[in-house]
């Protein structure tokens, strides 16, 4: 079977490792800090991000990154998403053969890039051997097994199925699409309204408010995503509204957890700084601000949840002020 290996040993990275050790594959998981690549190596569980998971014996951890991808033919980019083209970047060289599985969800602040873009300019590898794997899938649930699906989205219809078929088990059932612009879209920009659930839930607003901000927030997403030149129907999938739900609703979303923390009275820096996991969310906001801005798409509640984590406008003005916006037609799209 083809050696895999993981860069990214936190929550998800963790839970893909064990997920494909059990099928059989050998997995070489990458930490970037040495002490804890050291302390799973030994103790043989992931003890800061999935606690109770132990890492099966075809699982080796290192902190030596050219160790970790020296032999592997596949490369699952687990690392967080303002990271990957710095990470990718240290090895481009030797992994321009190989194929790549992305899971980071987000959309690079410099350039607007989604993760395969970033990718693909930073290594030169074709888009045919990038995958992204996206859908609503919290680590903490996965990891126990309980039934999930995701979308394997490649611009190769055969190597996202080859991806399915890696992926694959009787409680991660995986589905293909070739439509990875609108399944990478809708995985970074469904973060920024979870932000705004969380903004909601903070404020004590109802399901009403809640049902309201998903739906509009879905709207959004795949005016964006269309101008992009994604498919319209993949929003109305499981990477699309299925990932927007969990995210918006999950006690388990980081970008949720962020917002409502913000409605509580909590400043950005104080909530990021007591958060050992990374909240995509946060710089997402930035990028999907800017390409809204540059693709001119109308994203009012992108545009509010910009102002309440970098323009200091209140939770409290920024519901008012979109309720207050001019009337509009749900026709208009």
């Amino acid at each position: 079977m083809e050696k895999i290996s993981v860069i990214g040993m936190g929550s998800w990275g963790t839970t893909l490792a064990i997920l494909l050790a059990e099928k059989g594959y050998p997995i070489v998981g990458w930490e970037w800090i040495k002490e804890r690549a050291e302390m799973m190596e030994q103790s043989r569980e992931n003890t800061i991000f999935l606690k109770g998971c132990p890492l099966p014996k075809n699982i080796e951890v290192t902190n030596d990154l050219e160790y970790a991808e020296a032999e592997a033919e596949i490369i699952v980019l687990a690392v967080p998403s303002h990271v990957v083209r710095h990470i990718v970047g240290q090895f481009k060289d030797k992994i321009r053969k190989k194929n790549i599985v992305n899971v980071a969800k987000g959309i690079e602040n410099e350039t607007m890039l989604r993760m395969s873009e970033v990718i693909q300019d930073e290594v030169g590898i074709p888009f045919e051997r990038i995958a992204t794997l996206s859908g609503p899938t919290h680590s903490e649930e996965v990891s126990k097994k309980l039934p999930a699906t995701i979308v394997a989205a490649s611009a190769s219809g055969s190597y996202a199925k080859s991806i399915q078929h890696i992926f694959m088990t009787d409680y991660f059932r995986v589905y293909t699409s070739t439509d990875i612009i609108g399944v990478e879209l809708g995985g970074s920009l469904k973060n920024v309204i979870a932000i705004g659930a969380g903004i909601s839930d903070g404020m004590g607003m109802g399901d009403n408010t809640k049902a309201a901000l998903i739906t509009r927030g879905l709207r959004e997403i795949t005016r964006l995503g269309v101008a992009c030149g994604a498919n319209p129907h993949t929003f109305s999938g499981i990477s699309g509204i299925g990932d927007l739900i969990v995210t918006c609703d999950s006690l388990h979303s980081r970008n949720r957890y962020v917002g409502s923390q913000l409605a509580k009275g909590y400043t950005l820096k104080e909530i990021l700084s007591s958060m050992e996991m990374i909240a995509e969310g946060v710089n997402t906001t930035r990028s999907a601000y800017q390409l809204s801005h540059k693709m001119n798409v109308d994203m009012p509640i992108t545009d509010h949840i910009h102002q309440v984590l970098f323009e200091g406008l209140s939770p409290r003005e920024g519901v008012i002020t979109l309720m207050t916006r001019s009337p509009k037609s749900e026709d208009e799209f």
